[in-house]
């Protein structure tokens, strides 16, 4: 599908990933943060089938990362969550007739331009939501929707389910779309765990920062408060 447009909301980085400080010191969540925005970025700059890229932040690192990907730089609402940052995204690119939406958080490193564009190809004619979940069919990694307001959002504990209630409250039947990459986020010390486990290793920024900086080296030696990925 062509005229989508790609949203990333992200936050402050100097408050990033505060779930992981029983791992990593302030400033290595605010580089692990910085990294996997990249990440991001890149894969999702080399999708042709999107019209462009939405990053909304008032960081201005992130906004300078944004400007080399050729990312617009958006700050409406961009301190009201997640939620708040892509809504504002939704509204603006209904205002300008864009055809959609899709939208995903700055933590998930793995993905792949492949991926982005076969969860595109896979999404349907308008009106439509398409949605890829988090490894543990919580959290909502990837959302699209047509037009971009097709569906009101709302992104925390356990979004998955409810967004698929929220599309099927607009009479839209949402497609799952499940891919490996998108699927794994970064929020928790076993989320880095799984993520540095995946098979085969990818060469991300992310896996090597982690890797040259040590942290892969102390979550090998248990050196972190390591527990289950509670809801989210």
């Amino acid at each position: 599908m062509t005229g989508v447009w790609a949203v990333v909301p992200v936050k402050e980085l100097a408050g990033a990933k505060q779930r992981l400080s029983s791992c990593l010191n302030p400033d290595e969540r605010r580089a692990l943060a910085t990294v996997m925005l990249e990440d991001v970025l890149d894969a999702v700059s080399a999708v042709r089938e999107l019209a462009g890229m939405v990053v909304v932040t008032v960081d201005p690192v992130v906004t300078s990362l944004a400007g080399r990907y050729g990312a617009r730089v958006v700050t409406e609402a961009a301190q009201e969550g997640h939620t708040g940052a892509v809504a504002a995204a939704q509204r603006l690119l209904a205002r300008e007739g864009q055809a959609g939406m899709m939208t995903m958080p700055g933590d998930i490193p793995r993905l792949s331009s492949a991926e982005i564009a076969a969860t595109l190809a896979a999404h349907r004619a308008a009106p439509a939501f398409t949605i890829v979940p988090a490894h543990d069919d919580l959290g909502s990694n990837t959302i699209i929707c047509s037009p971009p307001d097709a569906v009101p959002l709302r992104f925390g504990e356990d979004s998955f389910y409810p967004h698929l209630d929220a599309a099927r409250g607009r009479g839209i039947e949402p497609l799952v779309v499940r891919q490996p990459g998108i699927g794994m986020d970064i929020d928790h010390p076993v989320d880095l765990v799984a993520f540095l486990k995946m098979s085969p290793p990818v060469p991300t920024r992310t896996f090597a920062f982690l890797q040259q900086s040590g942290v892969a080296g102390r979550l090998g030696e248990s050196g972190c408060s390591i527990s289950a990925t509670p809801p989210r």
